[in-house]
């Protein structure tokens, strides 16, 4: 279960908030037991890049065996 303030990972891209498959956001608020997931993705520096609802199959939970990877913003695949 996603719980309030849990880190996740995009399982897809969100091109209109130039988010990438693999973004890790911080969840905000959890909508109806786990039917959506309010997430914000913030710069490495500190900057909220958006707050956007979500399903829960655009998200999942990070995994013990991952690392993370920064790129720029404006690398979003098409």
């Amino acid at each position: 279960m996603i719980d309030e303030l849990d880190s996740v990972v995009l399982t897809e891209d969100i091109p209109d908030f130039k988010l990438a498959k693999g973004d890790i956001g911080t969840v905000v608020l959890v909508h109806n037991n786990g039917e959506g997931y309010e997430v914000e993705f913030v710069t490495l520096g500190g900057d909220t890049i958006a707050v956007t609802t979500l399903f829960p199959v655009q998200i999942r939970m990070i995994g013990d065996m991952e690392i993370a990877n920064a790129r720029g913003i404006d690398t979003v695949a098409a």
